[in-house]
Parts: C-alpha cells; sequence; structure tokens
C-alpha cells in the first residue's frame, strides 16, 4: 500500500509505503485523538483530586528521561522508553493506590497518564528498535 504525501508547499511530493506495524492515515489520527483524550481525562481527574500543580510540573516530563537508555544501543532504548511509555504501569498503580488510599501515588499514576497520553497526541508512539523514530504511530 502506498500513501501521497505533502510537500512543504502543500502539494503532493512523493508516495511512501509506512512501515510494517505503523499506523496510517485515519487509524493514526485516531490513535493520536486517543492520546489526547487520555491526557484531558487525566488532567481533569489530577484538578479534580485537588493534588499539587507543582508535583505535576515537576514530574510530567520524567518519563523522558528513558531515552538515556539509548545510548546503550536501540534495543534497550526501545525497552525502556515502552515500559515508561505503556498505560499499564500508571493503570495498575492507579488501581492500587486508589484501594491502599495511597494519594501520592494516585497523583503519580495521572500524571504518568496525562504525560503518555500528551505524548501519543503529538505522534510520539511506542517504539521499534529499528530505532527512535519508529513508532507504532508511524515515523515521528
Amino acid at each position: 500500500m502506498t500513501y501521497a504525501t505533502l510537500s512543504s508547499a502543500g502539494g503532493p511530493s512523493r508516495t511512501e509505503t509506512p512501515a510494517i506495524g505503523a499506523a496510517a492515515g485515519g487509524v493514526r489520527a485516531l490513535l493520536r485523538a486517543e492520546g489526547l483524550a487520555l491526557a484531558a481525562a487525566a488532567t481533569a481527574a489530577y484538578a479534580h483530586a485537588g493534588f499539587s500543580w507543582g508535583l505535576f510540573a515537576a514530574l510530567f516530563l520524567a518519563p523522558d528521561l528513558s531515552f538515556a537508555a539509548y545510548w546503550l544501543g536501540p534495543k534497550w532504548g526501545a525497552a525502556a522508553y515502552n515500559l515508561v511509555h505503556s498505560t499499564i504501569a500508571p493503570l495498575a498503580l492507579g488501581v492500587v493506590a486508589f484501594a491502599l488510599g495511597a494519594p501520592l501515588f494516585q497523583a503519580i499514576a495521572l500524571i504518568a497518564l496525562a504525560h503518555i497520553g500528551f505524548d501519543r497526541a503529538l505522534g510520539y508512539g511506542l517504539k521499534h528498535s529499528a530505532g527512535f523514530g519508529a513508532t507504532h504511530l508511524g515515523r515521528s
């Protein structure tokens, strides 16, 4: 399958084949919209709970420290990035924190979910080991 792309002047420039395993077209747009919805919902829940905005600001970009693992190579970098940019861990943390009544961990879970949603909305997806730009959302 090929897809037309637009040049910087706005007209068609070439055709590209999306990477295997990468979303394209309407599917990519839908996944990015889901990311925006996740970021908005997590941020709204954070605000509703009355958690500290200073903590939010301090931790919002913390998951991006996983980029440092790329110094070990793309395989390790992708694994580290995906570990902290998957929704599984913060959802599990949030459920356990809610059950135990641990507001700090509830806040951390919501911040992590907001960060992940924000990244997805910008088009930064989970990484393939082929390199930093190869993601499930296509090239970033």
